[in-house]
């Protein structure tokens, strides 16, 4: 969700330079089932525009129209949405209604934790009793330092409200090594999840970062300048250079890193010819770095195309790094988000 609110935060910033008053609404609290879990956010400004989303679609007018008060009276509320006597789902939302003033303190402020990947925190307060009440806000936690996002929020008038904690992880990036057309393929939909998106490429190529829709960057670099030190538990790495020889020494430039998922572009005999070849130059590589190699990457929904192919490398990402075992959901025992 990490990179949901960088955007609002973005936007809500850019609303306020333009003169316009923005509430945040937060999901805070739920019982029983609901598209989203707690933590989801979305932005109103006083013109009636919106960013972001708190459900499927069923709840977002109802905030649009409870946040009139907000911008009215200039307080946080709590509005309750049960699904239950509407047409959604099953179940009770509590959203906390807040006016927010991202100030050009706090922006600056947040700014590097997202570029330089550092976790914060926010925390909301909040009464699950309908309407205004003393004590209702949000604040972000950064090293420690809280920052108020409702000026006029008080942790003195807080003491009696239940606390929805977040915390924020780094936003999650996709490294592709390749620069084919089914490397544009997986750069559009990692981009399309929120991520960030590095595509690298050898400089024989001459491909532009414009040929890769939502890519965050596109290097160029030698094999033995390529940078690999941001490659960390919130990345993605996915080899399809569709060259054996820039597989080879991508792998071996990539043999120190950790990442949440490692995937191998290519069938299983290419997979071990790889393996092959890296350990005539690296004898001593443990194990367990090879366990963490996925190869073939994907997972088996019959795909063909480039665009197919991305969708399945995707679903494996997501899979391994939400800890779930691919399957349909209607065979599913118990909640979805289970």
């Amino acid at each position: 969700m990490t990179h949901e609110f960088r955007n609002l935060i973005t936007i809500a910033h850019l609303w306020q330079k333009q003169g316009h008053k923005v509430v945040m609404a937060t999901v805070v609290a739920r019982e029983g089932s609901s598209y989203r879990r707690p933590g989801v956010r979305m932005l109103v400004n006083e013109s009636g525009e919106m960013m972001g989303a708190v459900s499927g679609g069923c709840v977002e007018k109802e905030v649009l129209r409870q946040s009139q008060s907000v911008f009215k009276e200039g307080k946080p509320k709590m509005m309750a949405y049960d699904g239950r006597y509407r047409l959604g789902c099953e179940g009770v939302l509590y959203v906390l209604l807040e006016p927010i003033a991202i100030s050009e303190v706090i922006y600056g402020q947040l700014q590097p934790y997202f570029q330089e990947r550092i976790p914060f925190a926010c925390h909301s307060y909040f009464f699950k009793q309908e309407g205004e009440a003393e004590g209702m806000g949000s604040v972000l936690v950064l090293k420690g330092k809280k920052h108020p996002l409702y000026d006029a929020f008080s942790e003195k008038t807080a003491t009696k409200t239940e606390i929805f904690s977040q915390e924020f992880s780094p936003i999650f990036q996709l490294y592709i090594f390749g620069a084919e057309h089914d490397a544009v393929e997986l750069c559009k939909m990692g981009y399309l999840l929120g991520w960030d998106v590095y595509v690298v490429a050898t400089p024989d190529e001459e491909k532009t970062i414009h040929y890769f829709e939502g890519a965050t960057a596109l290097w160029t670099p030698h094999f033995d300048a390529l940078d690999v030190s941001r490659i960390d538990a919130q990345t993605a790495v996915v080899l399809m250079s569709h060259s054996f020889h820039k597989d080879v020494q991508y792998l071996m430039a990539l043999r120190d890193v950790q990442p949440a998922y490692f995937g191998l572009l290519g069938p299983k005999h290419r997979r071990e010819r790889l393996f092959s070849e890296f350990l005539d130059r690296y004898p001593d590589t443990p194990f367990n770095f090879f366990e963490q190699l996925k190869g073939p990457a994907g997972i088996d929904i019959g795909a063909e195309s480039a665009s197919e192919i991305a969708v399945s490398i995707v679903a494996e990402i997501l899979s391994t790094i939400r800890k779930t075992l691919p399957q349909s959901l209607q065979h599913k025992t118990g909640n979805i988000h289970d």
